[in-house]
């Protein structure tokens, strides 16, 4: 494939997991970068081992804490000039505690980043790009973000949030003509340093905790097949664990006679 030496894609959340291994992925399709996260150390060596495979690629760092809100408008102005044509929303963190008794200065980070830094990062890049040719936008889920899971109830709903902000999203710019389109991403259990991270364990072994899981090049896998379709979803099932590109999930009232008449 021939390389993209013009347009950027922008992953957020690069330094691990499944953020990591897209980061890859587009860069083995010709794709410069712009990758953000925490940890400098672990985005430096992400960079390195994709320049060493594809030096003629512009790969740029940025070291930003998301889960701030304020610096998700500090990253966005610092990179807004470049021609982007992707926006793939994968900073995020879990957590695992009963409603009762979970952790609230945990809880209040997490909703910050999934759901905060998300929604001001999807809003600025619409307002720029909606109408550049081929632009998407990606917004990571999770299966938990469809389905409430036992123990898991905040951050389900912080993703059930991301889940039904994005495939609006995609319903607003197909109903005004817009070149960019929104998609989620839904994955089931995936190795990463999710389970160490929900679970506040120094170490988390996939093995035992789950009968089934995948791994974050598997996952980027499914990711590039969502971004090569016209598909609003792509969710792995929690069942049978089957990668599924689907349309929108959630009702959408559409042209109802009791929406509220806006004039244009």
């Amino acid at each position: 494939m021939a390389q993209n030496t013009e347009n950027y894609t922008v992953i957020t959340g690069a330094s691990s997991g499944i953020g990591y291994e897209t980061a890859k992925a587009f860069a083995g399709r010709g794709s410069n970068l712009i990758l953000a996260a925490r940890r400098k150390n672990r985005l430096e060596t992400l960079r390195q081992e994709i320049l060493s495979r594809c030096p003629s690629l512009d790969i740029i760092i940025k070291i930003t804490d998301l889960s701030v809100p304020d610096n998700a408008f500090l990253f966005y102005e610092e990179i807004k000039t470049y021609p982007l044509q992707t926006w793939i929303n994968n900073a995020g963190f879990g957590n695992y505690d009963t409603v009762s008794h979970q952790d609230l200065n945990k809880i209040r980070q997490m909703l910050h980043l999934n759901i905060e830094s998300l929604t001001i990062l999807s809003s600025l890049f619409v307002r720029d790009f909606k109408n550049t040719e081929g632009t998407q936008l990606i917004n990571i889920s999770s299966a938990g973000g469809y389905t409430i899971v036992p123990a898991a109830i905040t951050y389900c709903a912080s993703k059930f949030y991301v889940s039904a902000f994005t495939e609006g999203l995609a319903w607003e710019l197909k109903e005004n003509g817009c070149k960019m389109q929104a998609k989620v991403f839904a994955p089931a259990a995936t190795k990463t340093e999710f389970g160490k991270i929900a679970n506040d364990a120094a170490e988390y072994d996939y093995d035992k905790a789950f009968g089934t899981y995948h791994t974050s090049a598997q996952a980027a896998e499914f990711l590039l097949k969502l971004y090569d379709s016209n598909k609003a979803v792509g969710a792995v099932n929690r069942e049978n664990f089957m990668f599924e590109l689907k349309e929108p999930q959630f009702d959408y009232a559409g042209n109802s006679n009791h929406n509220q008449n806006i004039e244009k």
